[in-house]
């Protein structure tokens, strides 16, 4: 049981820290060249160790990551991130929080678009007169 616990593929690791939702996502991660280990972009199946550190782009974020702890399953959040170090550049953050920030809700502007309900009573009682 320990020498599993020596060898831990990224793909599954990168989701048992839950970085990608999915085992599957991280291993497209990889093979997109998304993780990187000094630079170079590896593969699903190569073996993390610990001390480590790596560049991992997700949909939101780009991190880097230093690698404290092997975690074969998946855990609650609280428990996950006690199994890296999240060592990403200042820069990085405050480009997410300045997103963050501009975040657009998806919802209609007042007065752009479609005519309200109200609207179009208004526009029905204009061309009644």
């Amino acid at each position: 049981m320990s020498e599993a616990k020596e060898k831990l593929r990224i793909d599954k690791y990168l989701w048992s820290i839950r970085l990608f939702k999915t085992r599957s996502q991280a291993g497209d991660a990889c093979s997109k060249g998304k993780v990187k280990f000094k630079g170079e972009n590896i593969k699903a199946s190569k073996i993390v160790s610990v001390g480590e550190e790596y560049e991992v782009k997700t949909e939101n974020k780009r991190w880097v990551i230093k690698v404290t702890g092997l975690l074969e399953k998946r855990v609650q959040y609280s428990e996950a991130i006690k199994f890296y170090i999240d060592i990403t550049p200042a820069e990085e953050l405050d480009r997410i929080a300045f997103q963050a920030a501009t975040f657009n809700t998806g919802k209609r502007l007042s007065k752009v678009g479609r005519p309200t309900k109200k609207d179009k009573r208004d526009l029905d009682n204009f061309m009644e007169l």
